[in-house]
């Protein structure tokens, strides 16, 4: 049995967690159509991994314009809530607690999924490029396409947008969610916002780097309000180096990432929230996140450090020792196995992942992998 410190007790925010595991967003594609609306399915998915201390639900649009992905959930309308409801329910009855991520695309979708068919939204027109996004050709089928070239955002639609966060948090309450994490990761809405790759405006939230992370900031206080900072966290991206790997929308490399990371954590620090998540490039031969950005991130940030992104058992340990984080992520292992946590801490063997049923379909590849005792 292993005697890993991933396996001790953790505050977060004003939460008492078991341990430090957490399942962090992971996009399925489960949700009921027509509407994108959670289900008893997802229900039981998520009941199934409350061996985590605590979960984070996979990205969830916040309106119909947040959309990138067919089938993927929302949580702007009434039985959308319902439907997340379902899914906060079962977690409750395993005593966990679980956060909705409120994600908003951007510029990373395509004229099928958005109203009217109409351009995405950015906040400049330039269309995002090494990425697909999924859309719809019919009854459970789709393709993978570049994005459209996106529609400039006008200062008060961005002030609109603000208040969109604000409204999906209070729905994510409605919902019976513990709280909220706002996705500012992987090169959607609010990393375009921040990033100087997607961003060229020339007004408030253009220029520099303190107007690029204007938005964050705003959003940041605007949901905090709704949830308070105990009951809020923000996932980044930072990329400290190029990939060839096409499948791998990580974010946006900037020309320093160390120090536009560093600015967009303090702005985090600020406002005194509840935790910020640090997702790592995770395929072969990725660059690694440095240990002086790690080391910077704790010196920063007075609250609680998420990471997750290919980690094993040494690795959280590594990171975990270091005081780099507080508390780690799994994902593809999580997806296979619902059982992680004690499979790790007893070094039981893993099921292996079926990576043809990661996106869309039914129960197959996503309920019915089965528990070590099974």
């Amino acid at each position: 049995m292993s005697s890993s410190s991933l396996f001790e007790p953790v505050r977060l925010g004003d939460l008492s967690l078991e341990n430090r595991i957490f399942l962090p967003p992971l996009t399925r594609c489960r949700s009921t159509q027509p509407g994108d609306i959670p289900n008893a399915l997802m229900a039981e998915y998520y009941a199934q991994r409350t061996q985590a201390g605590f979960l984070i639900t996979e990205g969830t649009q916040l309106e119909p314009r947040g959309q990138g992905y067919a089938w993927t959930p929302g949580i702007y309308s009434p039985e959308q809530v319902a439907g997340w409801k379902l899914v906060t329910d079962a977690v409750h009855a395993k005593r966990r607690p679980i956060f909705a991520q409120l994600w908003h695309v951007g510029r990373v979708s395509h004229r099928a999924l958005q109203p009217g068919h109409e351009a995405p939204i950015a906040p400049s027109a330039v269309a995002a490029t090494g990425v697909n996004v999924f859309i719809p050709t019919g009854p459970g089928t789709g393709k993978l396409v570049p994005p459209d070239v996106p529609r400039a955002l006008t200062i008060p639609e961005i002030h609109e947008l603000v208040e969109l966060y604000a409204q999906a948090a209070r729905n994510a309450l409605s919902a019976g969610f513990d709280g909220v994490e706002i996705h500012a990761a992987n090169g959607y809405l609010i990393n375009q916002f921040i990033s100087e790759r997607a961003n060229f405006r020339t007004d408030a939230y253009g220029g520099s780097l303190s107007n690029r992370l204007r938005f964050l900031r705003e959003v940041v206080e605007a949901v905090s309000a709704v949830v308070t900072p105990d009951r809020l966290g923000v996932r980044f991206s930072p990329l400290f180096g190029t990939t060839t790997e096409e499948r791998v929308y990580l974010g946006l490399l900037e020309d320093n990432p160390a120090e536009t990371y560093t600015a967009a954590v303090r702005v985090l620090a600020d406002a005194g929230i509840a935790y910020v998540s640090l997702a790592e490039a995770d395929w072969d031969n990725a660059p690694e996140m440095p240990d002086a950005f790690r080391a910077s991130v704790r010196d920063i940030f007075g609250g609680r450090i998420l990471c997750a992104g290919r980690y094993d058992l040494h690795k959280a340990q590594h990171v975990l020792a270091h005081d780099w984080a507080d508390m780690i992520g799994f994902g593809r292992k999580f997806i296979a196995n619902p059982d992680l946590p004690a499979r790790l801490e007893h070094n039981w063997p893993l099921n292996p992942l079926d990576p043809a049923t990661m996106y869309g379909g039914s129960a197959h590849g996503y309920t019915d992998y089965l528990f070590h005792n099974q």
